[in-house]
């Protein structure tokens, strides 16, 4: 495999990878849970996957002083990046944070920041089972 500089990744190809870094964290807490049913298991993780879900994961994250300067920048790169695509469901700002936090776990996929990725998903989950953002938008 060649080496590539992830730091010149536009923030729509470091979302596309931090959707799929950040989805594995989300399953295997689900099945911790005890949820097996296919139905079931989709549904829950709607609560920490959809667009809204991760916008207000971000929300808290800057309440909370949560992410440092760079984690910042890579979060704003992939909010900032022009997308040609859309959600259904959810407006276009609400995509766009979300897209910024999938961003932000693929840049710390790409940088080797392991124990940082695995504390900034358990963070996530636990702000989700908390209802923290039950009411965010």
């Amino acid at each position: 495999m060649t080496e590539f500089d992830y730091q010149q990744l536009n923030g729509i190809a470091l979302a596309y990878l931090g959707d799929a870094v950040y989805e594995p964290f989300i399953r295997q807490h689900l099945l911790e849970k005890g949820l097996t049913r296919p139905n079931k298991l989709q549904r829950a993780a709607t609560h920490f996957v959809s667009a809204k879900a991760q916008a207000a994961l971000i929300s808290l994250m800057e309440e909370d002083q949560v992410l440092n300067e760079t984690e910042w920048a890579y979060f704003k790169r992939g909010r900032n990046a022009k997308s040609y695509t859309h959600a259904k469901h959810t407006s276009v700002l609400t995509y766009r944070v979300s897209t910024g936090f999938e961003a932000l776990f693929g840049y710390l996929q790409l940088a080797g920041e392991t124990a940082r990725l695995k504390e900034l998903a358990q963070w996530c989950i636990d702000q989700v089972e908390a209802g923290r953002t039950e009411h965010e938008d």
